[in-house]
């Protein structure tokens, strides 16, 4: 039995999954919302996963990118990378939702139960950055802070030499064995996703979302365009087949797509990039997490673009260009912002809607969807981490730049 399972492709497995469990999410709803302790179960395992992992691999990839200069350079054309994407992700949701009809129906209600989200100034949020208490900062999986914290004593390992070379060598093996455990993890993704995606399709029900099909289909449409055509030329331009691209990484993106956590898929995107395209651990170290915490097209780009659109028709609030322009330069700088924020991508809606003088309370007609929105953004933004990861380890391949 478990050797027929397992001679079942990985990709193969999860889809299967993912398409029994929207069956049983429209044929049997209630069964359907009982599977949600699968979904729950496969989430707190990934989360188990994501302190540890990050922490000595970051360590490891910095040790192993031969010093703090080198992974500086790296880190600064990842960081610029993530930036022209967010710029071209908002331009696509611009031109999506000024083309595409996302004017609301007249049926739709607000959200009662939606309670506007407190936006964080820039100084709160850098000093959120340094962890005041870095054991702390791994328990509760504050992400942004753990990266800052790992760089830190990666950078220090290597300028110390063989004073603290066992102590590097000892990260090293964890990093090798939470490589491991995420191969036992992973292993349980099409059940996750079989009780996940019941579970969203039994509890909204396809009835729910008619009123809003038409912004929906604006967001699912404009982070499709922005996957295959963004993405899809960057991996060509490194000297990848994005066809072989895309189906490397489908079984992470289906991991993005179902948990709506990017930390969350980080060991998903880890090991479909390292094991399937051959792309270096130490890059694929580095630029995940930092991707995870900084990198949101379209969370940052493509829906507060759109999502502006839609409640400015809501409000029958005119846009004009000096408008359009504000929402590209908001949500590309809340994308790095409003980095380790919970509800990062309400949060940056928010910035947006102030920034243009849009009502904060029209955010209530599309909150209950939100979940629904959540899925594509989420494998939109794990997608573009894993191009990036790719175009740099290709950069370097060709540069001969491998320690």
């Amino acid at each position: 039995m478990f050797k027929a399972w397992f001679a079942i492709p990985f990709w193969q497995r999860v889809l299967g999954a993912f398409a029994i469990g929207v069956i049983i999410g429209v044929v049997q709803p209630e069964i359907a919302q009982s599977l949600r302790p699968l979904g729950t179960l496969f989430i707190n395992a990934l989360k188990m996963l994501v302190a540890p992992l990050i922490f000595t691999a970051i360590v490891s990839a910095i040790l192993q990118l031969g010093g703090g200069e080198r992974a500086g350079k790296i880190g600064i054309k990842t960081i610029g990378l993530f930036l022209l994407t967010a710029v071209i992700a908002s331009l696509i949701g611009l031109a999506v939702g000024q083309l595409l009809n996302v004017t609301p129906s007249p049926d739709l209600v607000a959200d009662s139960g939606y309670v506007p989200k407190v936006v964080p100034g820039p100084i709160e949020v850098l000093l959120s950055f340094v962890p005041t208490n870095p054991f702390a900062a791994l328990a509760e999986g504050n992400v942004i802070q753990i990266v800052v914290f790992a760089a830190l004593v990666g950078v220090a390992i290597n300028q110390l030499g063989d004073v603290a070379k066992p102590l590097g060598d000892a990260i090293k093996a964890g990093a090798q064995v939470m490589y491991r455990i995420t191969k036992m993890v992973l292993e349980l993704t099409p059940f996750g996703v079989l009780g996940l995606m019941a579970w969203v399709v039994g509890h909204y029900g396809l009835s729910s979302l008619t009123p809003l099909a038409a912004f929906i289909g604006a967001i699912y449409l404009a982070c499709l365009l922005h996957i295959v055509f963004v993405y899809g030329t960057m991996v060509r331009l490194a000297g990848m087949s994005p066809w072989f691209f895309f189906k490397s990484i489908f079984s992470a993106q289906l991991v993005a797509f179902t948990t709506c956590s990017s930390f969350g898929t980080i060991p998903a995107a880890h090991q479909a990039i390292t094991e399937k395209l051959g792309v270096k651990k130490e890059y694929a170290s580095f630029v995940l997490p930092l991707g995870a915490t900084i990198n949101m097209d379209g969370c940052g780009g493509i829906y507060p673009a759109i999502a502006a659109i839609f409640i400015a028709q809501i409000y029958g609030i005119p846009l004009d260009w000096a408008d359009y322009l504000l929402i590209t330069l908001t949500a590309t700088l809340a994308s790095v912002g409003t980095a380790g924020v919970p509800g990062t991508a309400m949060v940056m809606l928010t910035v947006t809607l102030n920034a243009i003088g849009l009502p904060l309370e029209g955010i209530a007609f599309i909150a209950a969807i939100d979940r629904i929105i959540d899925m594509a953004r989420t494998a939109t933004n794990v997608t573009g981490d894993m191009a990036v990861s790719v175009v740099l380890g290709k950069e370097r391949e060709s540069l001969k730049g491998y320690s």
